[in-house]
């Protein structure tokens, strides 16, 4: 008969501890809070943090989203908020809705532009909802153009990622003049609404640089004009 000393009688418990250890413990190494005993102390934010995470809630704005109940296969959608009155204004407010008529076209031409296989996505149309809430239109102009570099945004990395999973050389063709065609419109809408903004004007600066006899340099702006321009200058030894 074998004799087992005390020493192997203890052995096979480790094992089992180590494991009860692990189940204790985070994917990121620390404890967690187990059956009965105290609650792991919340995570505490440090003051760079915590001054990121105001300054972030400063800037959020009060428009809400959409949502989408979806009952047998007809999709309903509407305003995140639990008063859809409320929800509604705070919403035309924020997309440049002067007359109430605006918000409910706007709506329906993202839902129909995000679909993804005929369904409403409601992940891509809020994604979309907060470029435009981003940008804060001024008006219904500002909007449009808004809405349609969202949806252009979603296209070009449609076909980005088209452009990496190709298996033919026709493919990769196509996906690539797509994403050249839909990159050059997002910059050109961005400019149109830079332009828009700023009223068309442009403001041309010119700078000269003037050395007269003995060594004295002359620095100033000229600003194109009439007759009655003139140059600010100065005298630079």
């Amino acid at each position: 008969m074998t004799k087992t000393t005390t020493s192997e009688a203890r052995e096979p418990r480790a094992e089992p501890l180590r494991s009860a250890a692990r189940e204790r413990t985070r994917g990121d190494g620390r404890p967690t809070a187990a059956a009965g005993s105290a609650p792991v102390k919340a995570y505490e934010p440090t003051a760079e943090e915590r001054e990121t995470i105001l300054a972030y809630f400063s800037r959020r704005k009060a428009a809400p989203g959409i949502k989408v109940d979806d009952d047998r296969g007809v999709a309903t959608v509407g305003i995140d908020h639990p008063d859809q009155t409320t929800g509604t204004l705070l919403l035309a407010a924020a997309v440049g809705d002067r007359d109430g008529q605006f918000l409910p076209s706007l709506l329906n031409g993202l839902c129909q532009a995000t679909a993804n296989k005929g369904k409403v996505d409601r992940a891509q149309l809020n994604f979309a909802l907060s470029v435009v809430k981003g940008i804060e239109p001024r008006d219904p102009l500002e909007t449009m153009l808004a809405a349609q570099m969202a949806v252009t945004h979603n296209a070009i990395l449609t076909f980005a990622r088209r452009l990496n999973h190709v298996d033919t050389i026709p493919q990769q063709d196509s996906a690539e003049r797509a994403l050249n065609k839909l990159a050059r419109t997002y910059t050109m809408q961005l400019e149109a609404l830079k332009k828009y903004r700023s009223g068309g004007e442009q403001t041309v600066r010119v700078e000269h640089v003037t050395v007269n006899e003995g060594g004295q340099a002359i620095v100033g702006n000229v600003t194109t004009g009439g007759p009655g321009s003139r140059s600010k200058e100065k005298a630079t030894p």
